[in-house]
């Protein structure tokens, strides 16, 4: 028996709780530790509704498309994934195809090699963390390059911290010289070096015009060569981490290299050709208007080398066309669930605050910028602060709850989905206490959104798109705790491997059971929202995670 749509005044809430995975209640788990009574009720399957189910689901490794369970997911893949309802290839893994088949040398490849006679620089995340890039493809493209002529290379590397352990820039940095040692002996000819670098947090890679001032650090670090000046990265590394032992790699201060008499060694120039080498585009889209854009009004930038080319690993928006030149061709998905739900007349809600409105939006309707239908959705962007997230925990998950529940109440929109940020971006900063309190802040929020759904007789989903704030201190294969030379346990700050949580609350007069998926993933969301609406689930998708009578 299939369901009755849910009418707007009934509505179905999709709730995403950015980086809140479940593992064990230990001390570093945030979601454990936090005094959250709604969250620890719904995951324990305990909310007074007529129906409450909950069971845990996949997010990363090959459940989202990536190369291996090895891998992280992170909230690109998991929105993608979620919005679309099937799986399929993610950047690393569309990247690793490109490389064995050798398709990444393409016209884009052989347009940047057109400028082998001028410098070319390569901009990225220098780690393996796999998640926005990885340091083998990097190596794989300085040594194409050199066989293919290229005289001068740049690499302008930007240091991770949140994807991989922290302060191990310099471990990166050493494995990145080893490579450039390598190919200098294959190929004499040719001039690797570099030629500036910074934490990613603090140059370069900021995303959804948060904070301009990131990018801007990053084009004067880069492509001005006018950042703090050191004689070798190397010597940067051992002043600023005496400076302030402290700091995590995220947000190392911008440097530029620069030679005896003080003058930059890789600034970009005329005729320069330009990779950015990350996969993943969220954080490459600022950088690359900043380097190409014109005119350009986001910072005070001067005007840019005459025939700089720059091309992206992959396509970072396919609605804006950037980057125009790609190595790797993107995977356009349509047919996502709001496009179906678009095609059948159903009015849609879209919040999330600043650092994650790209993910409930772009990336959740398959890498598409604009709306299926202007008329039948809204989207509703909150301002991030400014700040790091450590400072203002809470972030905007008040405002964001707000507006869900001024949704519910308007009886306008079947469908509401929003994204709550702090259990990722807090967990970012390895703060135990700050992350408890970003929990606590979402708990706050779910509460008062699942009472105006409970008044309105809808159904409220609770899931989230990756692990992170569930674990925050780094432990070895064996679950041990990694301590620092000071026997200080070293905070975690990336994704985690984590199952996430799937919650569903109905307060309607249907019959709700679980289906029985025995390989649940956030893949299935997709049809469990197709189901709960009453609408036909394609044959492609991944089946639903409910049954409803």
């Amino acid at each position: 028996m299939s369901a009755t749509p849910n009418s707007a005044s009934a509505p179905l809430v999709l709730a995403i709780l950015d980086g809140v995975g479940l593992e064990d209640p230990h001390h570093d788990n945030a979601l454990a530790q936090a005094n959250a009574p709604f969250l620890h009720a719904a995951i324990a399957g305990a909310i007074n509704g007529k129906a409450t189910i909950s069971l845990p689901i996949r997010a990363h490794g090959v459940a989202v498309g990536l190369p291996s369970d090895a891998d992280m997911g992170n909230s690109e893949v998991g929105h993608n994934i979620m919005g679309a309802g099937r799986i399929f290839d993610q950047g690393a893994k569309q990247v690793e195809a490109a490389l064995a088949s050798g398709d990444i040398w393409g016209s884009a490849w052989q347009n940047v090699m057109a400028h082998r006679s001028h410098q070319i620089h390569f901009v990225g995340l220098l780690s393996d963390g796999n998640v926005h890039s990885h340091i083998r493809h990097l190596i794989i493209l300085l040594n194409k390059a050199a066989e293919d002529g290229a005289t001068k290379l740049v690499v302008h590397p930007l240091f991770d911290g949140r994807d991989v352990i922290d302060q191990t820039a310099e471990k990166y940095l050493a494995e990145l010289n080893d490579a450039i040692a390598v190919l200098h002996a294959k190929y004499p000819t040719t001039q690797v070096l570099i030629g500036s670098a910074g934490g990613r947090m603090n140059t370069t890679m900021d995303r959804y015009e948060a904070d301009w001032t990131i990018v801007q650090r990053g084009y004067e670090a880069h492509a001005a060569g006018t950042a703090r000046p050191f004689r070798s990265a190397e010597e940067a590394l051992a002043t600023l981490r005496a400076e302030d032992p402290g700091v995590s790699d995220q947000y190392l201060p911008s440097f530029t290299i620069v030679d005896e008499n003080g003058a930059p060694v890789g600034r970009m120039k005329d005729d320069d050709a330009v990779v950015l080498f990350n996969f993943r585009g969220d954080r490459m889209v600022e950088i690359y208007r900043a380097l190409t854009e014109e005119p350009f009004t986001a910072f005070a930038r001067g005007p840019l080398p005459r025939n700089l080319l720059v091309v992206g690993m992959t396509m970072y928006d396919g609605d804006l066309g950037i980057p125009a030149q790609f190595l790797v061709p993107p995977t356009r998905v349509t047919g996502t669930v709001s496009e179906l739900l678009a095609s059948a007349g159903i009015a849609q809600m879209a919040c999330a605050e600043t650092q994650k409105y790209g993910h409930v939006t772009y990336f959740w309707n398959g890498n598409r910028s604009d709306k299926f239908n202007d008329a039948l959705e809204t989207y509703i962007e909150i301002p991030s602060d400014k700040v790091p997230f450590d400072q203002l925990p809470r972030m905007k998950a008040a405002e964001t709850g707000d507006e869900v529940v001024k949704a519910v109440k308007s009886g306008k929109f079947p469908f509401i989905r929003c994204n709550f940020a702090g259990g990722d971006m807090v967990g970012h900063t390895g703060s135990i206490p700050a992350s408890v309190i970003a929990v606590e802040a979402i708990d706050e929020a779910l509460i008062r959104v699942n009472e105006a759904v409970k008044a309105t007789g809808g159904t409220l989903l609770i899931t989230a798109d990756h692990g992170n704030c569930e674990v925050l201190i780094e432990r070895d294969k064996s679950g041990k705790e990694l301590l620092d030379d000071n026997g200080v346990p070293v905070p975690k700050k990336s994704h985690t491997l984590s199952p996430v949580p799937f919650v569903a609350i109905d307060y309607s007069a249907r019959t709700i059971t679980s289906s029985g998926v025995s390989d649940a993933g956030i893949s299935n969301v997709a049809a469990t929202i197709l189901t709960l609406l009453g609408q036909p689930v394609p044959a492609d998708f991944r089946v639903s995670l409910l049954t409803v009578m």
